[in-house]
């Protein structure tokens, strides 16, 4: 399976996530910080449009941190959609543009399965509804992140927390999230 293939798998699930949050959730807090469900939602609705953008080569038109949905799962299919199509047409092996400089083509798509897989874990954990990835999804999402995410961008007041240790026997989706700075425990299958 490529990762390409990997991504609408686990895009379809965040679709399911998404249509499984009630509107009396939107307050939640969520395993993310500084996110309760309703701008968890915002977040991951906007950066599948950014994503899909960068993968058909062109902007978005929108700040992913301002951005504000009117109709999640609608919004975030299509764009989810059209992100699988541009990776599929255009392929992987280029450079694409999200928000700042441009970046290469199989980095952005590794981003994206860090974004999509831990930020599903989040919104699950947060709504009650069971985390649905598989371990084949979470051990390739593990390795591309260790791969991708430097540590530079961890820490008080970056995008993502410390590493939290976790045995290396522990659940699949245990060792993505203490590695994407989560508290694993959290996690419920």
């Amino acid at each position: 399976m490529s990762d390409v293939d990997v991504l609408e798998s686990v895009l379809t699930k965040d679709a399911a996530l998404l249509a499984g949050v009630s509107g009396e959730q939107a307050g939640a807090p969520t395993p993310c910080p500084g996110y309760d469900v309703r701008a968890l939602t915002n977040h991951i609705v906007g950066w599948v449009r950014v994503f899909a953008a960068a993968a058909n080569e062109r902007s978005a038109g929108i700040d992913p941190a301002e951005f504000v949905s009117t109709d999640p799962v609608a919004e975030f299919q299509a764009a989810a959609t059209e992100l699988i199509d541009g990776w599929r047409t255009r392929g992987v092996d280029r450079s694409v543009r999200l928000t700042g400089p441009e970046v290469p083509g199989r980095m952005a798509l590794a981003m994206s399965l860090m974004e999509y897989v831990t930020h599903g874990c989040d919104l699950a954990i947060a709504t009650g509804q069971d985390v649905p990835f598989s371990d084949d999804e979470l051990a390739l999402t593990l390795e591309r992140a260790r791969a991708t995410l430097p540590e530079q961008f961890r820490g008080e007041g970056k995008p993502f927390g410390h590493i939290v240790e976790v045995p290396d026997d522990a659940p699949m989706v245990d060792r993505l999230l203490g590695f994407m700075g989560r508290q694993p425990s959290r996690a419920v299958r």
